[in-house]
This record gives C-alpha cells, structure tokens and sequence, in this order.
C-alpha cells in the first residue's frame, strides 16, 4: 500500500517528470511520451536484458512510479536482492498492480492498473521472502522518486456494518490506494474484535481509506460510502446488527463535517431516512489481519455491501 505519496507531491519535487512536451494521446488519455526502447517493453510487452536494468542492484528509499502514467506502483521496503537480473519486488501499492495469464499461457503477466503498461510478470511459490511472492519488473517500466520528506496522506474513516464489504468496494474505488479494517469510536485502548462484537466497547468497525485527492476528492468518497450501503438502517447492516454495525462517518475537521451534514441533507430530500451518524474521529485501531483483504484472500464478493446510485 502507498503510505505518503501523491501525483501533486511528484509534480512538486520532479517539475521535469511530467510537462506538456512529454504527453503522448492514446484515446482521451495523456500519458509520457516514450523512447522507442522503452515502447518495445511497455506497450508491445518485450523484456529488457537480464541485470542490464538501472533498478535491478538499486536499494534507495523511495517509490516506483509506472513509466508511462506516473502512477505509483512499488515502495521501496518492499524490494528485495533476487538475484534474478531484474528489480524484485514481494508486494505492490493495493491496487496499483494487475495481474493477467501471459501470451505464453503459463506466466502471470504483471500491468499497471491505471494505464495497462507492462511490467513484467509475477512468481510464487519460490520462498524467497516470507510472503512468498516475486514481482519481477522491468526497470525501463519504471520511474524511481526518492522520499526526502515526511508526507501526510489523505485519509477518510467510514463505518457501515461488517467492514469487510466496505473495505472491499473502497479498495476498488478509482483513486483510493488502500483500504484498512479496523475499530474507532470506543473509549477501550488496543480492542479485539473478540471484545468489539460484544457491543459494549462503544467502537464501531470502521475502514480506514487512504486516497490519492489528485484523483478523488473526499465529497466522491463519502457520495460513494452512501451508495454502498444501506444509511437508512438504524440498528446495524443487513443481518448484522448491533452497536458496533452501526453507519456512520467520522470527520477529521470542519469542512468534512460540512460537506457530510450537506450530502445528508440531499438524501433526506430525496425520501432517504438517514441513520448515519457523524461523528469527531478518534484513534483508529487496525483490525487483526485475519480480517484485512478478507473478501480477496476468499475470492468471494460482498454479501452485504452493493454499489446503489443515490445521486
């Protein structure tokens, strides 16, 4: 998952990286013009020569943004010395990174979900770290941005029954780079779902949404939290009930407050009896990891939740 970077902050840091001269049109889409070498990796899938790469014995702090689009791809912590002549890599920003059977029918071929540059392709099963996987990028895929500074991320805190399905279709939301199940509300320091499903620690389960505000803004995402739930229920989320099921979003300062009190009141306009409770946030506990990613790890989709236009 990306923790601190945004497309604004590399515009800040690396004026050069992106500029009118250097945009190529494919569709209504801009994205960097590139060299022919670096096409005939990233558009027409081929391989660079094997530890050839600027990237491949490179372990700077930073991030691994995609060549062609900019978007952010890998984090530096979680690089590792392969020794297979190419830029390793056992985990990828969520949702930044997609996966499709290659034109060989036997590996997995690894592409930016933003723009479908090709990366690479992806292994497990090696055992070479603990999480068993090896993203294997090219390095002209990638453009490396060091992190010299100690940025914040746009967050946004939702609760709408079992957050499973709620940290699901946000983690899908375009923009949002990653998703966390966790408990907020309650006065009881580090809780356990054990004591959460109680009802009594005053927590709510909650999803703690890092989004990329050049993409998104947060009017979008709470729009979105309305849509994927049912805000009218006063007593929990489909079949879960109970206090800690509750609807509600919690705000980080007046504005955010404004603009949920605002998009209440359309709904209410609209005939919707909103239940949704607003609500100062407080400490966010992450949830245990059993719960995180629970409907990806399951290959399932959410029961509970649903996309529902309101707007």
């Amino acid at each position: 998952m990306l923790e601190c970077l945004t497309i604004a902050f590399l515009i800040a840091v690396m004026p050069n990286l992106i500029s009118c001269s250097e945009e190529s049109v494919v569709g209504d889409t801009k994205y960097n013009k590139l060299l022919k070498e670096e096409e005939k990796v990233i558009i027409h899938k081929g391989t660079e020569a094997p530890f050839s790469g600027k990237y491949n014995d490179f372990f700077e702090k930073g991030y691994y943004l995609c060549k062609r689009c900019n978007v952010p791809l890998y984090r530096s912590f979680d690089k590792f010395a392969s020794a297979c002549g190419w830029p390793s890599f056992d985990d990828e920003i969520k949702g930044a990174v997609k996966r499709q059977k290659d034109i060989d029918g036997i590996r997995t071929e690894i592409l930016c979900t933003n723009c479908g540059a090709h990366l690479g392709h992806v292994f497990e099963g090696e055992q070479l770290t603990e999480k068993n996987v090896r993203h294997c990028v090219n390095s002209i895929s990638m453009t490396f941005v060091a992190d010299k500074k100690n940025l914040n991320p746009a967050k946004a805190y939702f609760a709408g029954g079992c957050f499973w399905g709620v940290e699901y279709l946000f983690e899908h939301r375009y923009g949002v780079i990653s998703a966390i199940s966790g408990y907020m509300g309650g006065s009881l320091a580090t809780p356990s779902y054990e004591e959460v499903i109680q009802g009594n620690t005053g927590h709510l389960e909650v999803v703690e949404v890092t989004y990329d505000s050049t993409k998104v803004d947060y009017e979008k995402l709470v729009k979105f939290f309305f849509e994927i739930h049912d805000p009218t229920q006063v007593d929990g989320q489909g079949p879960d009930r109970g206090a800690q099921y509750l609807s509600a979003v919690f705000y980080k300062n007046d504005d955010e407050k404004k603009i949920i009190h605002r998009l209440i009141h359309i709904l209410k306009a609209k005939g919707y009896k909103i239940a949704t409770k607003v609500i100062p946030v407080s400490t966010f506990w992450k949830a245990e990891d059993y719960h995180q990613d629970y409907y990806d790890k399951n290959k399932e989709q959410p029961s509970c939740h649903f996309y529902k236009k309101k707007f």
